[in-house]
This record gives structure tokens, C-alpha cells and sequence, in this order.
């Protein structure tokens, strides 16, 4: 058992070890560090935006004339 959660912790000595190197570098470097965050930042920003608008032009060709009940349009 003992050797089980040996290996979790070491799996998740693996997985975070970005964020340990990031805060080792904000140790270093708060700019660098920052920049790394508002990058990452940027990225998810720029992809929201693309996906919106991915979403939007799939609700613009969507077929609205059949509805399942009359009151609904």
C-alpha cells in the first residue's frame, strides 16, 4: 500500500512541476513570471473569442423553422 501512494506521489511530482518552476522563477524574476501568467492569459482570451464566434455562426445557419409545439414559434 505504502508503495501505491509512493507512486501517486511521484506521478504528481511530475504534473506540477511546472508550477514549481514557475515559482521558483518568481523568486528570480516577478516580471518573467507574470508574463508567463498573462500569457497564458492571452491564450485562453483569444481562444474564448474564437469559440464564440465558431458559436455563432453555427446559431446563424441553425434551422429555426420547424419547432417541436406552435407556442414556441
Amino acid at each position: 500500500m505504502e508503495s501505491l501512494l509512493d507512486a501517486i506521489v511521484g506521478l504528481f511530482e511530475i504534473i506540477l512541476a511546472p508550477f514549481d518552476a514557475l515559482r521558483e522563477l518568481e523568486d528570480t524574476s516577478w516580471f518573467a513570471a507574470n508574463a508567463i501568467s498573462w500569457l497564458c492569459i492571452l491564450i485562453l482570451v483569444v481562444a474564448f473569442v474564437y469559440w464564440m464566434k465558431q458559436l455563432k455562426e453555427y446559431d446563424k445557419d441553425e434551422d429555426k423553422t420547424q419547432t417541436g409545439h406552435s407556442f414556441l414559434g
